[in-house]
């Protein structure tokens, strides 16, 4: 069984209460514990060695990414982080300092953002390490950005570069936190997903979440990163840069939709307010059926690609 047809096994079974404002399918839960400013943002990630670093990364950048994940999820609902709670797993004999330059990483980056770190959990595991990182965060009450609301007719925008993260750019990103906010309290998001399963996946996850929509891609506005184009031409893992950057994944960049008439509005002040940071418009939602890429050869099906566990 694949991971996305687990997740929809398992996410009927889930149970609910009055504090759910969203619950699972989007970057983080929505809940309303009282607050008459705000809701409470909700969010757990996991990296596993093997799978999202290697067994020789540094460790400072492994703890950067356990909790950059979550906070680039938090970014994506247009909001900031508060506390986050943290699991590690260690094989036995795994040295000491590899758990605190861990920390360090994760500390470090964590401080920067002003989260606090409030407790966890340490287990073995006979395996490999891994982290687990629950994050808490905040939105202004009723102005969570969703993944469902977008509509037929809107620009598709993206920050960042994407594709060849492998490189480096997957253990050293920092999350749209500001840019994000930025947005929500300047422009009208009608949705947003952040981008770690690749834009070709999470780009069908939002139009899904939208009530199945579809979307045209540009591929000459795409904006690949050079070390997905320096991939295309060398090693194992050559691919053609515009399928690396559409499926690729680990970018933690953010996709969302805005109206066709504020696409121009969104991006002067993008450029003004983050003048390091590039944004492009890369297409369109459609009325559908389905996701398409528009290249030299025309009109054609949108890769599938993106990683996915459990395939």
């Amino acid at each position: 069984m694949r991971e996305f047809e687990l997740i929809s096994r398992l996410m009927p079974m889930l149970p609910r209460n009055d504090f759910v404002v969203a619950g699972a399918g989007d970057d983080c839960a929505v809940l309303d514990l009282g607050d008459p400013a705000c809701h409470t943002l909700f969010k757990t990630d996991a990296i596993v060695e093997g799978v999202h670093f290697l067994p020789d990364a540094e460790p400072e950048k492994v703890g950067h990414k356990a909790l950059a994940r979550a906070l680039s999820d938090v970014a994506a609902m247009g909001g900031m982080p508060v506390a986050a709670v943290v699991t590690l797993a260690l094989p036995a004999g795994r040295d000491a300092g590899w758990a605190e330059g861990v920390y360090r990483g994760l500390c470090r980056t964590a401080a920067r953002w002003q989260v606090a770190v409030v407790g966890g959990e340490t287990v073995t595991n006979p395996g490999h390490a891994w982290l687990s990182v629950a994050l808490v965060g905040r939105v202004a009450r009723g102005k969570a950005v969703m993944r469902s609301g977008a509509r037929a007719g809107d620009a598709l925008m993206v920050s960042g570069e994407l594709g060849g993260s492998i490189a480096g750019h997957h253990l050293s990103f920092e999350p749209r936190l500001r840019e994000a906010a930025w947005l929500a309290s300047h422009h009208d998001v009608h949705a947003m997903i952040d981008l770690s399963d690749g834009l070709a996946g999470d780009l069908r996850h939002l139009l899904a979440a939208s009530g199945g929509l579809g979307a045209e891609v540009l591929a000459r506005a795409l904006p690949i990163r050079p070390a997905a184009r320096a991939q295309a031409r060398e090693g194992d893992l050559a691919k053609p840069a515009v399928l690396a950057a559409l499926t690729d994944g680990e970018d933690f960049e953010l996709l969302f939709a805005v109206a066709p008439g504020d696409a121009v509005a969104v991006m002067d002040g993008w450029r003004s307010a983050f003048p390091n940071t590039p944004i492009r418009c890369i297409g369109k939602v459609t009325t559908g059926p389905g996701a398409w890429l528009r290249d030299a050869r025309g009109l054609q099906p949108l890769p599938k690609g993106g990683y996915e566990h459990l395939s």
